[in-house]
């Protein structure tokens, strides 16, 4: 995958740009869901909310939130998927 500007080399990035809360954290949950521990989601995302809900799920799940920029009205986000069993 090509490196974003962040330097980061996300293994699956998921668009979620013209979804409503709380579609774009739903399908980040669903494709994390996909992932082995320690990979990289990048997640792009339009609705304001997600700003608030991507950072208070990570905080919550375990994961870590890499990197999170705005481009524009679009959103994205770095998210590490948990290891060591966690959700």
């Amino acid at each position: 995958m090509a490196e974003s500007s962040t330097g980061l080399q996300p293994d699956q990035v998921l668009d979620a740009s013209g979804l409503h809360c709380p579609l774009p954290l739903l399908k980040a949950k669903q494709a994390l869901a996909g992932l082995a521990a320690g990979q990289l989601l990048e997640v792009r995302a339009s609705d304001t909310g997600s700003w608030r809900d991507m950072a208070a799920f990570t905080e919550q799940s375990g994961h870590t939130m890499e990197a999170r920029t705005q481009e524009g009205e679009t959103y994205i986000f770095w998210i590490r998927k948990a290891g060591d069993g966690r959700p």
